[in-house]
């Protein structure tokens, strides 16, 4: 969240009030519809209680810093998928909490939620720790050393993306037994949840009227999430918790190759659509 912090600057929020309609339609898809989505397919399929957590607080956490990276890749809007990173990391202090209370606690009864206990205050206060905070700090050291953070801030961003493979592999190995177990129905829950929303951010960019080019960003950022933030919670909170680490941590390694593959797809349509144009 520091490193996210170093490469937000005013201009991002200006762009807030000059594209209002991409920006309103990439919060939405990412806090409202994301959620609802994933509410949908849990009560659907009706995995094991530990899994349909995961699914539910992969959707509460907000967009993942790599995120930016991929929407370079595609050949989307960079500034808006800067603008909605921020707006993201920022609501999510708020958000996540919200969304993971209220979706968690909609659950079925025969998904056994009331079999963990969802404290509001306790998620909200992990949240605020280990994402407002560093991402405050960020944004004072980005304003207060301006050509510091030019040096510093790919390096650290290389620093942290170490920092997140890390800790899934840790998250991995905590919960091996059961991953090793229940490989064969997260694999296939992972790669649905992810594909659906990638596409709900795509085709919610396509009905509100957006430019190709902000429909790119707005399907990555509501397809890529913050899998760190998610395993933080579920470590702190929840002792980590076999079934939602383990759906946590898959995540994170998929919507790394997921985002790969999705904006390579969309480079290359871009690129087909232009010599088409020319």
């Amino acid at each position: 969240m520091f490193g996210v912090a170093l490469s937000i600057n005013r201009r991002n929020f200006i762009s807030i009030i000059e594209r209002p309609k991409a920006v309103i339609t990439g919060v939405i898809s990412q806090f409202i519809l994301l959620p609802i989505l994933t509410f949908l397919l849990v009560w659907i399929i009706d995995p094991m209680p530990g899994l349909a957590l995961g699914m539910i607080l992969v959707a509460s956490c907000p967009g993942g810093n790599v995120s930016n990276f991929f929407s370079t890749v595609a050949n989307g809007n960079i500034a808006l998928s800067v603008t909605l990173t921020a707006i993201a990391t920022l609501g999510a202090t708020f958000m996540t909490p919200l969304n993971f209370d209220f979706w968690g606690s909609m659950l079925p009864s025969n998904v056994g939620i009331n079999a963990i206990e969802i404290n509001f205050w306790q998620l909200f206060q992990t949240v605020v720790i280990t994402l407002a905070i560093p991402l405050l700090l960020g944004l004072g050291f980005a304003y207060r050393f301006p050509k510091t953070t030019e040096i510093v801030k790919k390096p650290i961003r290389v620093f942290s993306f170490i920092i997140l493979v890390g800790f899934i592999v840790f998250a991995f190995y905590a919960n091996v037994h059961i991953f090793m177990e229940y490989i064969h129905h997260v694999i296939l829950l992972v790669f649905l949840h992810n594909a659906l929303a990638l596409l709900l951010g795509y085709y919610f960019g396509r009905l509100t009227g957006c430019e190709k080019q902000d429909c790119r960003t707005i399907s990555i950022e509501t397809g890529i999430q913050n899998s760190a933030l998610g395993l933080l919670v579920i470590f702190t909170l929840f002792d980590g918790h076999g079934g939602m680490a383990i759906v946590t941590a898959w995540w994170g390694v998929w919507h790394i190759i997921s985002g790969l593959i999705v904006s390579t797809y969309f480079n290359y349509k871009s690129k087909t659509s232009l010599t088409i144009g020319s």
